[in-house]
């Protein structure tokens, strides 16, 4: 934050008491999610989950306000006050969104006043934006609040007609998404009641901009990715009770996921994965409030399709961004790109949704799992920084966000994981109170006068302890029994009395009785050590203690960008590849017995060794809970081999990887067209030009005059040479032309009259004068007049 900002006069007004806002408004979280507490009714005690909000507290105080609001003033026409953060232009506002409902959560939470005196702040600065673009922009300007660049010759082009135009810029609807998400929540948790009128301003412009679209137009237009506005609309609908909101909401829900899901049908395999958690979080709103029984079928079996076939043992899904095919799937050891937090982000808020319906364990079981493995560990205990990829590659490792410099995606998703810690610990029915979590935690249960604290050491002790602190009465504790438990092996007491159950794991067990003042609730959580196979990889295993993955450090050689500054590519962890041949492999006939040959180690709580088994190319392995690892490389992931498999085995991976690192060596810059954020990252320019998927692969095209062009970076290096990838057909003869910055490179058909059908590579040499000088060229395929490109695969730029 600019260091003026608290002395200007507006902010001035902000008192402590007008900070203080009155319980009334505080009460809108449950307003709109019926069954949760407000943030500020259940206070985290001392515990990991405590220090990873307080830290992020800090963290959050440590971004420059103005600069997040940038983008604003300058699309409202408003004199800058600071300068526009430099990473992942062209997506600028998308990070102040999240930064607002971060702020409001911990502000509700962890009662900060600097958070809300920031909060009101924003909140001001954006409503003189929103005023400015109506006045500005009389035609279609009310209401509006995004900071997308170039906006007015966006917006007016659709509400047009002219939904194509979205591809020209970088995910518009999706960006002014989190802006809607900040503004809902600075009114959903911190009572703000300007940001709720705000929020509704801009909802009715979503409405203006797409009323004269056809329901054909508004699904085209939703294959760019939207984020959630279905959700949004459909919280409207909730705070208002107008059906405008409503009919909005089930609009601007894509046809091609919803159609698939309620038909039970999974059609995710290559489709970005982030694009679709958000709409089905949507579906599941719509599906709530509207008792739409299309929706609600689309929403459960994206999750259960998602969390039972798609996700790993950490609780995350996705590599390279996409959802792989069961043949693909071996990419999660081979690739660095692994599940990124923004996915899990948004997997947990639909966990949310359909438990809010549905109170089952597997909800609560499911979210456990990946708040534990991926949210908690995506933060750095030390300084806060935010993972983007989490990688199952054995012996790789993750990268952190700094503060005011690497502004992803999951920067602005990392701002809110963990200020919302509280959210899912306890819900509600009626008078039935769900234990969800064993947090050490504090419930305030207003409407009942009663007082709960929750003391625990979990997941260091096996066992948590509910205490009646103040008040009593009739309620019925709904305790979960984790599916991690064994069956038979859970405990209750109630003041030293055990209680009986007949329910097995993933359940809940009912204690209905009269509390009072005073009472204890002791429950038992004897952990189990358990293997998991990797999704469709079966010679790949994860190993989990109760809900946690264990995991081991393996080494902090090159760990290149481990703190990442403003690079475009810093969210990708770009050291060395280490190759898999030469990871640890456990040598075992009986891989059912595996998991049983994990022994804790003496005096050191949470720490497991291997004990009886043959490992390769290691020693010592410690085993540990994956969210304590950070700053090195690890291993999730263990190969398992029989000992007749495993020398053929290695001799064949040995090969493979022999190449793949040689060919990593020589990398200088790659992009894999066809793929969204590589694209993006790469500044994609295209006319004419097509993707699609084959063979598990993504690919581009341009025909008829048409072309697509990359930025690549040379590291100012010359005796450079382009390989592509290409898909070839027998007597292809495709024509187009290579252009490196502007410069004919080569006749792309000439080289392709030799190559086999099917994939090939083929190498052009880059002439040194088109290099000398350049960090970076833009390299293009250009089709010509009649003609088209035919499909390129993968595109590098290599040392000779």
């Amino acid at each position: 934050m600019s260091t003026s900002y608290l002395q200007r006069p507006l902010l001035q007004l902000f008192t402590t008491a007008f900070i203080l806002v009155s319980v009334t408004k505080l009460q809108a979280q449950e307003k709109l999610y019926r069954n949760s507490f407000p943030l500020r009714d259940v206070t985290l005690l001392d515990g990991q989950f405590k220090h990873a909000r307080d830290l992020n507290t800090q963290v959050l105080l440590k971004y420059d306000a103005d600069r997040l609001l940038a983008g604003y003033r300058k699309e409202a026409g408003l004199p800058a006050k600071a300068s526009i953060y430099p990473n992942w232009e062209g997506l600028d506002g998308h990070v102040g969104g999240h930064y607002l409902s971060a702020l409001a959560m911990s502000y509700a939470s962890a009662n900060d006043a600097e958070c809300g005196r920031r909060l009101d702040y924003m909140l001001s600065e954006l409503k003189a934006c929103q005023a400015a673009n109506a006045k500005k922009y009389p035609d279609w300007g009310a209401g509006y609040l995004g900071a997308v660049p170039g906006g007015a010759g966006l917006w007016p082009q659709i509400k047009s007609g002219n939904v194509s135009i979205v591809w020209k810029y970088w995910v518009p609807w999706y960006n002014v998404h989190k802006m809607y998400a900040g503004l809902r929540d600075a009114w959903l948790y911190a009572g703000r009641e300007d940001a709720k009128k705000m929020f509704l301003d801009f909802c009715d412009w979503a409405l203006d901009i797409t009323s004269a679209l056809s329901a054909e137009k508004m699904d085209e237009m939703l294959a760019s990715e939207h984020g959630g506005m279905n959700e949004v609309l459909a919280d409207a609908y909730q705070i208002t009770g107008d059906e405008k909101y409503l009919v909005a909401a089930r609009r601007f829900s894509h046809k091609m996921l919803l159609d698939a899901m309620a038909a039970s049908s999974d059609n995710l395999d290559n489709k970005h994965a982030n694009t679709q958690v958000p709409k089905a979080v949507g579906f599941e709103r719509i599906a709530e409030l509207s008792h739409d029984e299309k929706y609600g079928k689309a929403g459960s079996f994206f999750w259960e399709t998602v969390t039972s076939t798609r996700t790993l043992a950490f609780g995350g899904n996705s590599r390279r961004e996409f959802f792989p095919s069961a043949a693909s799937c071996t990419d999660f050891v081979n690739e660095v790109e692994g599940p990124e937090t923004c996915n899990t982000y948004n997997m947990l808020k639909l966990t949310e949704d359909l438990f809010r319906g549905t109170p089952s364990a597997k909800y609560a079981d499911y979210y456990e799992k990946a708040l534990y493995n991926h949210i908690l560990s995506s933060q750095h205990p030390q300084h806060g920084g935010y993972v983007y990829f989490t990688p199952a590659r054995p012996r790789h490792y993750r990268v952190y966000s700094t503060p005011n410099q690497a502004m992803w995606c999951c920067v602005g998703s990392g701002m809110e994981n963990h200020s919302k810690y509280a959210q899912f610990i306890y819900t509600k029915v009626k008078d039935s109170l769900y234990v969800n979590l064993f947090i050490p935690s504090e419930l305030n249960w207003r409407e009942k006068g009663v007082i709960i604290r929750q003391e625990t050491q979990f997941p260091s002790s096996e066992q948590t302890k509910l205490i009646i602190k103040k008040g009593g009465g009739r309620f019925k504790l709904m305790i979960r029994y984790p599916q991690w438990v064994k069956e038979g092996a859970l405990g209750i007491r109630v003041n030293g009395h055990r209680i009986p159950f007949e329910q097995a794991p993933s359940s809940y067990i009912c204690v209905d009785r009269l509390w009072k003042k005073g009472d204890v609730l002791e429950i038992d959580l004897p952990m189990q050590n358990t293997s998991v196979p990797l999704i469709n990889v079966p010679h790949y295993f994860a190993f989990m203690h109760g809900p946690l993955l264990l995991a081991a450090k393996t080494g902090t050689e090159d760990l290149n960008g481990l703190v990442a500054g403003d690079s475009r590519w810093g969210h990708i962890a770009s050291g060395r590849k280490l190759p898999l041949d030469k990871a640890p492999v456990l040598i075992e006939n009986d891989m059912a017995s595996l998991a049983g040959k994990i022994r804790p180690v003496p005096g050191k709580p949470l720490s497991f060794a291997f004990s009886d088994l043959k490992i390769e190319n290691a020693a010592d392995v410690v085993l540990e809970p994956f969210y304590k690892i950070h700053d090195s490389r690890y291993e999730m992931y263990w190969m398992a081999l029989s000992p007749g498999a495993y020398k053929s085995y290695i001799d064949s991976l040995s090969v493979l990887e022999k190449q793949n690192q040689e060919l990593e060596k020589r990398t200088v810059d790659f992009v894999a067209p066809g793929e969204q954020q590589p694209e993006a990252d790469h500044a994609m320019e295209k006319e004419n030009s097509s993707s699609g998927n084959m063979m598990d692969a993504f690919w581009r095209d341009a025909k008829n005059g048409g072309y697509f062009s990359y930025k690549l970076n040379t590291q100012n290096e010359t005796g450079l040479s382009l390989m592509v990838s290409y898909w070839n057909e027998p007597d292809d003869q495709k024509a187009f032309d290579i252009y490196i910055d502007g410069k004919k490179l080569d006749a792309g058909s000439a080289d392709k009259k030799t190559a086999k059908p099917g994939l090939s590579n083929v190498e052009y040499i880059i002439p040194d004068p088109l290099l000398k000088g350049n960090a970076v060229i833009r390299v293009k395929f250009q089709a010509g007049q009649s003609t088209e490109t035919g499909r390129i695969f993968k595109i590098r730029l290599l040392r000779k």
